[in-house]
């Protein structure tokens, strides 16, 4: 069963102060601050006893030590004429100072039940005409425009939602995210760190972060398993003129084994074979060597990838002609006996320009994908 915690809609000043929150047993219960209500739908998801369900399984962990709050705006530098970006705004903690310091607020929230609370004590500020209220999933919606992001998002949804923001359409000045504290370590990663990822890659190459504060977890309510920290992430005004559907899958490739040596990981001869068909597929326009492979298979293409690859023919000159190649690039700048855990975006930009202009190629040149549906989980290493 869903373990729920029963809690408070918000803390609305006059009515109830934090210290009468933290004075309750551990934020595990509190009353709703507005009366009963006799709608029966309601009471069955609020609970007969007239509490809001919250549901760990979905994210839903609230902030509400107000000077956490102040200290998130006020970092966050936001300016009167700016419209914020919200993602998950709950029962309206955060968005509520938001609306002090900014023209406008647009909030995403999937729950109908917190969009009702929401509205509910937004409208007894007076400050109802500055709030957009888009009860739609964040990450399938699409953003209206806005100028920065001050959110507390679901951990479950960090990672894709970090890549739709850096990768998007919508140019921005800044994120100000509080996340799951491992994440947000991981986002800030450099090489040579243990926890240096493809995560962190992939986002430095279009954004600075910067780390702001820890937050613990007996802030929020219901209390999450692990603490949290809240990062800023600056996109930057230039980025390196790199194809991103190749960049992503370049670093999928290294970051597939970061501690192994480039040299050991481009002798597999799975990878080989697997980018010798890429730059067969490039070659059909005539952009690479003519490598002997075919490919036998003579079913109706409803075949995996990795069906497809291992179904695969090359000749073993094709094969170890094309090792050689690789080889030949990575000795060319002494790449063979580093590891991707070590190397700087610089280095893995510069080794990416010579692949390519040794016309090797890591994505298939002929599909185009959405770099916004990159995710990059924590998963990857």
């Amino acid at each position: 069963m869903l373990r729920r915690a029963k809690c408070l809609y918000g803390v609305i000043p006059g009515k109830r102060s934090l210290g009468q929150l933290q004075s309750t047993s551990r934020y595990r219960s509190y009353r709703k601050i507005n009366g009963a209500d006799d709608d029966g739908r309601r009471k069955r998801e609020e609970g007969q006893d007239g509490y809001l369900q919250l549901h760990k399984s979905k994210g839903q962990h609230l902030l509400t030590n107000q000077r956490i709050l102040d200290s998130i705006v006020r970092k966050s530098a936001i300016k009167p004429t700016d419209t914020v970006l919200e993602i998950g705004p709950g029962t309206g903690n955060l968005t509520l100072k938001l609306l002090e310091a900014a023209k406008s607020v647009v909030a995403f929230e999937i729950d109908k039940r917190m969009v009702e609370v929401l509205q509910k004590r937004v409208a007894e500020c007076g400050v109802q005409d500055r709030l957009t209220v888009i009860c739609q999933d964040a990450l399938k919606g699409e953003f209206p425009p806005f100028d920065i992001v001050v959110a507390n998002i679901p951990y479950g949804i960090s990672s894709p939602l970090v890549a739709k923001l850096v990768y998007g359409a919508r140019s921005f000045r800044s994120a100000t995210l509080l996340l799951q504290k491992e994440f947000a370590r991981r986002l800030m990663a450099k090489p040579g760190d243990s926890e240096f990822n493809r995560l962190a890659v992939n986002l430095k190459l279009v954004a600075n972060v910067e780390f702001v504060m820890d937050v613990s977890k007996r802030e929020f309510v219901p209390c999450p398993k692990v603490d949290s920290s809240v990062v800023i992430i600056r996109p930057k005004a230039e980025v390196p003129n790199v194809n991103l559907d190749e960049w992503c899958a370049f670093t999928k490739a290294c970051f597939g084994n970061k501690n192994k040596t480039l040299g050991a990981m481009f002798k597999q001869k799975k990878k080989v074979i697997e980018l010798l068909r890429l730059s067969k597929l490039a070659g059909s326009n005539g952009e690479t060597d003519n490598y002997i492979c075919s490919n036998d298979n003579n079913g109706d293409g409803g075949e995996s990838d990795e069906e497809e690859l291992s179904s695969l023919s090359c000749s073993e000159m094709g094969v170890g002609s094309f090792k050689e190649k690789l080889m030949g690039v990575l000795k060319s700048a002494d790449f063979e006996d580093k590891r991707p855990s070590k190397l700087s975006n610089e280095e893995l930009l510069h080794l990416l320009a010579l692949f390519n202009q040794a016309r090797i190629y890591f994505h298939d040149q002929s599909k185009s994908r959405n770099p916004e549906n990159e995710s990059f989980s924590v998963a990857y290493s």
